[in-house]
């Protein structure tokens, strides 16, 4: 698993979170909604401590991951945050893992 996070996502990340040292961005899977690739699932998002990331990225200076315990949802798959600017949010894509 990859994870990609784009220019205007990385913008919305620093503006909205305070990321205390050591800590960066968790993505899970988390029961109801729906995703491009999942249903009765969507992703969610909150600032964690890494225990045993199966992915990780660091985009100026915020780390950004997802934890073994979601291996279930990302299986697969390689995930993109991008901006929707309409609804002033981050907004998740998947894509089948190279």
């Amino acid at each position: 698993m990859k994870i990609t996070i784009k220019p205007e996502a990385l913008a919305w990340f620093k503006s909205e979170l305070e990321i205390p040292k050591g800590q960066g961005v968790r993505f899970f899977g988390k029961v109801y909604g729906k995703t491009d690739v999942h249903d009765g699932f969507s992703i969610g998002m909150n600032v964690d401590t890494p225990e045993k990331p199966i992915a990780e990225t660091t985009e100026e200076g915020i780390l950004f991951f997802a934890d073994e315990a979601d291996e279930w949802f990302f299986k697969g798959y390689d995930l993109i945050v991008a901006y929707d600017e309409k609804l002033n949010e981050p907004k998740y894509e998947f894509s089948e893992a190279k």
